[in-house]
């Protein structure tokens, strides 16, 4: 009888260890942001909360700002053009696309130089 209770102890312990190890390889590797807002002023005249977002989270305000439509969001928009992530400025010519600023945007992409270049591009595969 005693062996039998230790070879189910020793089961039960084997299920928990195993159970830990799966845990702990579901849970995805903690990211630091690529980049802060400390480049750009456009997250950071939005308020002072917004100064020091990562890249997704500053793609995230791009699009609620966008949703409210006022002038002060369409020059937060134009700001965040110059966001040093080319994914934040990607997301902010696609709201700005989306929100009708054509002209502000046309502005930006027929500048000079690479960036500009490839965000167009981008942009011209969400249509």
């Amino acid at each position: 009888m005693p062996t039998a209770a230790l070879a189910l102890l020793v089961l039960v312990a084997a299920a928990l260890v195993a159970a830990a190890i799966m845990l702990t390889r579901r849970r995805p590797p903690h990211v630091e942001p690529s980049a802060t807002t400390s480049d750009c002023d456009w997250a950071a005249a939005a308020g002072a909360e917004f100064a020091h977002l990562s890249d997704a989270d500053r793609c995230d305000l791009v699009f609620a700002v966008a949703a409210l439509e006022d002038p002060r969001s369409h020059r937060l928009l134009e700001g965040a053009l110059e966001d040093p992530s080319e994914a934040v400025a990607l997301a902010a010519a696609r709201a700005m696309a989306s929100c009708g600023r054509s002209a502000e945007l046309e502005r930006y992409l027929a500048r000079p130089g690479e960036r500009s270049r490839r965000i167009a591009a981008m942009l011209e595969l969400f249509t």
